[in-house]
């Protein structure tokens, strides 16, 4: 029995405020050039599944029996034993094991692939020379070359077995890979298409890859690429025994450069084939194959982190807008992968977008430099010009560790002369350049059987015509120096 007051009061009807809850974690829609589906977020450990439950309930990676008779099966890019922000594996549901194959055997050998980067190998040359390569040239109309036969090594340094080196490739190729698929057990790679699109089918998931897109698939991974644009040409570059991250930021703060969001993973996908598949892997850059009796690509599910990903390269957010001076050149990265010394890169991967420079009073072309990393740049699509060369599409420029190089002496006189304003720099163009930190050795392929080769000794007499100006204010120098009581420094030389 209530009191007075509880009876006389009004009765309240509490307003429903519920707005909308999301059905699950954001995934892309396909797009006009792109039918696929992306998960988004770099380095997420990610759950995916083509049918529904037909991962473990959580809690199991191998339960005794798993959903419709699907085979767990772990794949590790790290070793058990890792530091947990280090540790990257993935957990696969698939409808047959990997493991079910043929005896491996192994390939022809294939002179144009190369894995071994040390003075000991007499495949490979150190040399302190400037090279600089023209487009690869395309495979004959009358052969079929698919992305894997169309690889050529032009150099790298460290080898696999050693866990620490890189290298660095280029592809054309006319045909798609047809019942097959490829594994690399000496590295990972990060491909680069210039021209034609790669439709990358992996055990993970599918990836449509554009011009102006990079994709890293990891070691071990099997996947096969078809071309549906038709002939295609590109860059690789490969990294052995560590994988690809994202720099640290330290002051730039919590945005900037590449943006953990922007990186594309696949959604489960899977097929339905008992045809006989031949599965071809990369070990020590010497080629073996197998066969087996059903496609490899057959992952209903997975759940991890190990899994391969893709970036459009113009989403890059490049921090140089400034009033005065440059940062270095890695202000531009996008990855990096770390070597075994500590706090020391294998490689940074580094993208040229276009960009407003406003630096005032400030030399803006690239500064003259020697530095201990080779350094190698690439030209996805547009031009670059003034420098000691004109890099065009499809080309590649190799300086090597610690040698002198800079713009042209043209270049100088202009840019310290004329007045400087806001500017667009690289409007319709995309670049790259790796800083691999090593020396770096050019294989046989790049020195002798690559007919778009140019090095050094092609500029001829390019630099004959520079002029030290400091000459030309010796009077001023003497003044000052009489001033500071210091002896003059004489005429100027003829």
């Amino acid at each position: 029995m209530g009191d007075a007051s509880t009876l006389s009061s009004p009765v309240v009807v509490e307003e429903n405020t519920f707005g909308a809850m999301a059905a699950g974690s954001r995934t892309t829609p396909p797009r006009e050039r792109d039918p696929y589906r992306y998960q988004l977020g770099f380095g997420n450990h990610f759950s995916s599944e083509a049918v529904p439950d037909a991962l473990p309930e959580p809690g199991r990676n191998v339960p005794q029996r798993c959903p419709y008779d699907l085979f767990s099966e772990q794949l590790n890019g790290t070793p058990f034993v890792s530091y947990r922000d280090t540790l990257q594996h993935v957990w696969m549901y698939r409808i047959r094991p990997a493991v079910a194959h043929s005896r491996p055997y192994a390939l022809p050998p294939n002179p144009d692939i190369e894995a071994c980067f040390t003075p000991f190998n007499e495949n490979v040359t150190f040399t302190p020379l400037t090279y600089e390569w023209g487009p690869l040239e395309w495979p004959k109309e009358s052969e079929q070359v698919t992305f894997i036969q169309g690889l050529k090594t032009i150099g790298g340094y460290g080898d696999p077995v050693a866990k620490e080196g890189v290298a660095m490739h280029l592809y054309a190729c006319n045909a798609s890979m047809e019942r097959q698929a490829f594994c690399n057990n000496d590295g990972d790679f990060l491909i680069l298409p210039q021209i034609g699109r790669l439709d990358i089918q992996t055990e993970l998931g599918r990836l449509m890859v554009r011009p102006g897109e990079l994709c890293v698939i990891q070691a071990g991974l099997r996947w096969r690429i078809s071309l549906p644009d038709g002939p295609a040409r590109g860059y690789v570059h490969e990294v052995f025994g560590s994988h690809f991250e994202l720099p640290d930021l330290g002051v730039i703060g919590s945005n900037g450069l590449a943006h953990r969001r922007d990186f594309e993973y696949p959604v489960a996908s899977f097929d339905m084939d008992q045809s006989t598949w031949q599965v071809v892997y990369k070990l020590t850059g010497k080629m073996f194959a197998y066969t087996q009796r059903h496609t490899p690509f057959d992952v209903v599910a997975w759940h991890g982190s190990y899994a391969p990903f893709k970036y459009a390269m113009e989403k890059f957010t490049p921090l140089s807008c400034g009033m005065k001076e440059q940062c270095d050149p890695t202000i531009y990265t996008v990855l990096l992968a770390k070597s075994k010394t500590p706090k020391v890169s294998l490689s940074e991967f580094a993208v040229y977008t276009p960009k407003y420079i406003s630096a005032l009073d400030t030399y803006r072309p690239p500064y003259y430099h020697r530095n201990i990393s080779t350094e190698m740049l690439g030209m996805i699509y547009g031009e670059y010009h003034g420098s000691v060369r004109d890099v065009q599409s499809g080309c590649l420029s190799c300086e090597n560790s610690y040698m002198p190089h800079g713009d042209a002496y043209s270049a100088w006189k202009e840019a310290t002369t004329r007045p400087l304003e806001t500017e667009i720099q690289g409007e319709g163009a995309l670049s790259f350049m790796l800083h691999i930190n090593n020396h770096f050795s050019l294989t046989k392929f790049a020195l002798e059987r690559n007919p778009n080769i140019k090095s050094e000794d092609s500029l001829g007499e390019f630099w004959d015509d520079l002029q030290g100006h400091f000459m030309d204010h010796l009077d001023t120098v003497n003044t000052k120096l009489a001033a500071a009581g210091l002896p003059g420094l004489g005429n100027k030389p003829v």
